[in-house]
């Protein structure tokens, strides 16, 4: 299982470009079925719009779709599709609403319009990283709980949880490819007394 990157959640933002309004739409989808049901919401939330343009990419099948509804062909979908790969996400849907102003914006305009309209979407929504992860549960006395808080921001690991008892008991998110150069650290820096325990391993946020 490798990593990627995708959407952190559903977004929007808008711009306005020769009177015309666009609403750049961006949210992390799973499967085919979950990103037509973002679009077929967002259609129906501006059933008024005159373009409800959209483009998503999935890992599932390597999926890439788009549309340029009604727009001239290659101005619109495209160009979203464009951002979505150039930004190098996956396993997430953009969707373009336009409200046309009066002001006709020619073939080169459209795609700078609604290049524009994916790039503030995606910002909104926000990019980060899944990957392989580990979560795993450390126990350690007090007198060691300095030291392996050190270690852990070193290897910019995530704390999910911490307790603080008779002795500190942290679970941690820890990426796949860096758990067991953490663990045989922890393990050497406590001079053999702290391990880390796996409670369960899933695709995570590492950043």
């Amino acid at each position: 299982m490798e990593s990627y990157k995708t959407l952190e959640k559903s977004a929007s933002d808008e711009i306005v470009i020769k009177k015309s309004r666009f609403i750049g739409y961006a949210a992390p989808v799973k499967t085919n079925d979950e990103a037509v049901s973002f679009i077929n919401s967002i259609k129906a939330k501006h059933r008024d719009a005159t373009h409800n343009v959209y483009a998503y990419c999935l890992r599932e099948g390597q999926l890439r779709r788009y549309s340029d509804d009604g727009e001239p062909q290659g101005t619109a979908g495209m160009p979203m599709l464009n951002v979505l790969l150039n930004e190098g996400v996956t396993d997430c849907v953009v969707v373009g609403t336009r409200y046309f102003g009066g002001i006709l914006l020619g073939a080169s305009g459209l795609v700078r319009a609604y290049t524009a309209t994916a790039k503030i979407g995606i910002d909104s929504a926000g990019i980060i990283t899944m990957a392989p992860c580990k979560i795993a549960e450390i126990m350690c006395d007090y007198n060691f709980y300095g030291r392996l808080q050190t270690i852990v921001a070193s290897f910019g690991i995530i704390t999910e949880d911490a307790d603080f008892s008779d002795s500190v008991r942290l679970t941690l998110r820890i990426p796949a490819e860096v758990f067991e150069k953490f663990d045989d650290e922890v393990f050497d820096k406590s001079c053999g007394k702290t391990r880390c325990s796996v409670i369960e391993e899933k695709f995570s946020k590492i950043q």
